[in-house]
């Protein structure tokens, strides 16, 4: 884990979303899942962004400026430099055989970066609109559904036999994927305010005890992500 500030070298629209290019100097990628906090100048808290593409000398994270924060973030533009803290948090394990990767809507941030360190395993996506599917580009051998079709509906499908599932999206459609498929790696959503376990913003209550989301997650897998209940909504996918 290491604090730097970088320069942004591009932002790109994708659909609704801005791809965020930065200079990598010394960070590391970390392990598909894992996240960075992203400090805008002149904004007071960071946003946890998970790590959606790592080419060579770069950093990249996908985000939906949906608030003032991310909007921030979203407004930069190339030469301008923030602040990044990362990797943080577990990322998804990679020692799986037959691996099905799922997302819904910003949930697909993770999803390019697991996709090239899983030498491009099917993907499943869900979304709202064409114009939010337009991200899909950025992941191969992805299977696309459209709402009011559910990306949950969609995987019943793919369950004989039972593939290795990993998942990012909101706490409702992990929860179904859970139901489908409980051995399930997924990355769950919380606020966070530091992304180290000091602040307690992204506490959750996992198997009846309070714990960490940034520390013990973002990523659960099989029975450690059982009864995962959030204490609010968060502004944007940390996994």
């Amino acid at each position: 884990m290491r604090r730097e500030r970088r320069t942004v070298r591009s932002r790109e629209t994708v659909g609704p979303y801005t791809l965020l290019r930065v200079e990598r100097g010394g960070l590391e990628p970390g392990v598909p899942g894992q996240f960075f906090m992203l400090e805008a100048p002149g904004r007071l808290l960071p946003r946890p962004m998970s790590l959606c593409l790592a080419p060579r000398g770069e950093l990249a994270f996908l985000i939906d400026p949906i608030g003032p924060g991310t909007q921030a973030l979203c407004s930069l533009e190339p030469g301008d430099e923030l602040h990044l803290l990362g990797p943080l948090g577990n990322g998804f394990s990679l020692a799986v055989e037959r691996p099905l990767l799922v997302a819904g809507g910003i949930g697909i941030a993770p999803l390019p970066y697991l996709s090239e360190r899983l030498g491009g395993a099917p993907a499943l996506l869900g979304f709202r609109s064409e114009w939010h599917a337009e991200a899909t580009a950025l992941v191969p051998n992805a299977e696309i559904v459209i709402d009011p079709v559910l990306v949950t509906e969609a995987l019943k499908d793919r369950l004989q036999p039972v593939p290795d599932v990993l998942g990012c999206g909101p706490e409702p459609m992990l929860g179904a994927v859970r139901e489908l498929v409980p051995s399930a790696q997924l990355a769950w959503e919380a606020p966070m305010a530091c992304g180290y376990g000091a602040c307690y913003g992204c506490a959750v209550e996992i198997g009846g005890e309070w714990k960490r989301l940034c520390v013990e997650g973002p990523v659960l897998s099989g029975t450690d992500g059982s009864g995962v209940r959030p204490l609010t909504r968060p502004e944007q996918a940390a996994a």
